[in-house]
């Protein structure tokens, strides 16, 4: 079996809140519309659009998502950073042979500008994909297994074939996750490594 890994960007490898709520506190500013920063933070996760719908009646929706995408790349991308455990997480998969995908619902330059403001040594990022739409590029990479925070990660995987793993650092707890259906589901990403380890050793001894 390939030992190649899918995981989930915002708030599965990297922290955004901060740059995310930066945005909108800029957005809502040029906008003259309030948004709350905090409550849209604590459920990231579904595309730019079906949050912005929270805020914004739908003819204004493009053209307040083109504006936050100007914004973001000098306002949010410079101050995330990596959660805890992401960089042993993509190296426990190279050591073993493996490549590792990013697929997020972010799009993508923005998704390569964090991972490269990360130092994340992924091989592969593909943007602008959410829930059952990502199975295509796990199924396309050969991922064994897709790593994110949100119940459409579970959905990602399932699609693409691939084995669902989850993390509690996004709006979901650990037994929320599981109740939802995820293959494994760890309290963060520093659990990752032994996992994987483990998982493969299983795998290779059948």
């Amino acid at each position: 079996m390939t030992t190649s890994v899918g995981f989930d960007l915002d708030m599965t490898l990297a922290d955004t809140r901060a740059g995310i709520a930066a945005v909108y506190e800029e957005l809502s500013v040029r906008l003259g519309v309030a948004m709350d920063s905090e409550k849209i933070v604590s459920r990231l996760g579904p595309p730019l659009e079906v949050e912005l719908a929270n805020w914004l009646p739908a003819e204004e929706i493009t053209a307040a998502a083109d504006l936050y995408r100007e914004i973001y790349p000098e306002m949010g991308v410079p101050v995330h950073t990596a959660m805890a455990g992401a960089h042993d997480a993509v190296e426990a998969v190279h050591a073993r042979g493996g490549r590792v995908i990013v697929v997020t619902a972010k799009n993508l330059r923005d998704a390569i500008g964090t991972v490269k403001v990360l130092g994340l040594g992924v091989d592969e990022v593909v943007g602008s994909v959410f829930g059952a739409g990502k199975g295509s590029a796990l199924a396309r990479f050969g991922a064994a297994a897709y790593v994110g925070d949100h119940v459409a990660d579970i959905e990602a995987a399932r699609a693409g074939g691939a084995v669902s793993v989850t993390v509690a650092t996004g709006p979901y707890t650990v037994g929320e996750l599981r109740d939802h259906g995820a293959d494994v589901a760890l309290g963060d990403l520093t659990e990752f490594a032994a996992w994987f380890a483990g998982w493969r050793k299983h795998d290779e001894l059948r």
